[in-house]
């Protein structure tokens, strides 16, 4: 095993985000190295790791388990080279909204490792928010509103919002073959707005693209807290971006997160593979667990 050097942590935000140097990432970290990884992904929710050119699938996928259980690719969406590994391509579609990863299926994901593979030459960033600091920034009256609000999250959503409508025949061919892989089964899953941690005990907002409707109000008041608290979420004091370089690595906490990819490179081709760890079902401050509507995703992750 290649030796490590001496592992430091340096945060890049007040709120979120913290870049690991002294790592050389695979499947051969020591435990010790690990925990000093856990720790420092708990507290900064988003780390980022430079210089990890020898990585290919096969070692993210070794890394992605000393964390944890890998989830497949994707409910719906098949895997790249393995079954674990997903290709965020922008020649099949950008992943510019903010969003949660998978949060339309009952076992939301742990954590997502996204590695860089071919990059635009300028452009492309990630930019991703702190949900638990958002929250915690709440003033009292409104967490006593969404501590007990729930939402229903589906894979079929305004996707039409998202796309550039000043492309002719909005949507290329690759594109519309991809989305219909996305949508190809039907999932739909009732959070709370609300999620308690399950390793840090702290609260953290369950929302991003996925939510199609706030369950108990109106389609119009439904809108109106959804952009209240994404506008909490979004704000730029509690969000960190992140210009990628080649052999970077960005390693977050996808249960007190939401990211965003950033569509400033043109026609350029942007690739970046992400690996998901299973996670637990979302609890509400109540200790009421998500709700499966539609769809079941035991295929996709193991609880």
């Amino acid at each position: 095993m290649t030796a490590q050097l001496s592992v430091t942590v340096s945060r890049v935000g007040a709120g979120i985000g913290a870049r690991i140097d002294g790592v050389r990432l695979g499947g051969d970290l020591p435990e010790d190295v690990v925990a000093e990884i856990r720790t420092a992904l708990l507290a900064n929710k988003v780390v980022f790791f430079s210089g990890q050119h020898h990585l290919d699938d096969a070692g993210q996928l070794a890394f992605a388990r000393l964390l944890g259980q890998p989830t497949l690719a994707h409910p719906t969406v098949k895997g790249q080279n393995h079954t674990n590994v997903l290709a965020i391509d922008s020649d099949y579609g950008k992943a510019n909204s903010w969003h949660t990863d998978v949060t339309f299926v009952d076992r939301v994901p742990a954590i997502s490792i996204l590695r860089a593979v071919e990059l635009p030459p300028y452009g492309g960033s990630t930019v991703w928010a702190n949900t638990a600091r958002a929250y915690d920034e709440l003033p009292d009256a409104l967490k006593a509103l969404v501590d007990r609000l729930w939402a229903l999250h589906t894979n079929v959503y305004d996707y039409a919002g998202h796309v550039d409508s000043t492309r002719i025949g909005g949507i290329d061919v690759k594109e519309r073959a991809y989305r219909e892989e996305f949508e190809s089964q039907r999932y739909e899953t009732e959070h709370p707005l609300v999620r308690v941690h399950p390793e840090t005990g702290e609260r953290a907002l369950l929302l991003g693209h996925f939510v199609k409707r706030i369950v108990g109000v109106s389609p119009t008041e439904s809108r109106a807290i959804f952009d209240l608290l994404q506008n909490r979420v979004t704000k730029l004091e509690n969000t960190v971006r992140w210009q990628w370089s080649d052999g970077d690595v960005a390693v977050w906490d996808n249960r007190a997160t939401q990211h965003y990819g950033v569509d400033d490179y043109d026609n350029a081709r942007r690739r970046l593979h992400r690996i998901t760890i299973a996670g637990d079902v979302p609890v509400s401050v109540e200790g009421v667990p998500s709700t499966t509507v539609v769809g079941d995703a035991a295929h996709f992750s193991a609880l």
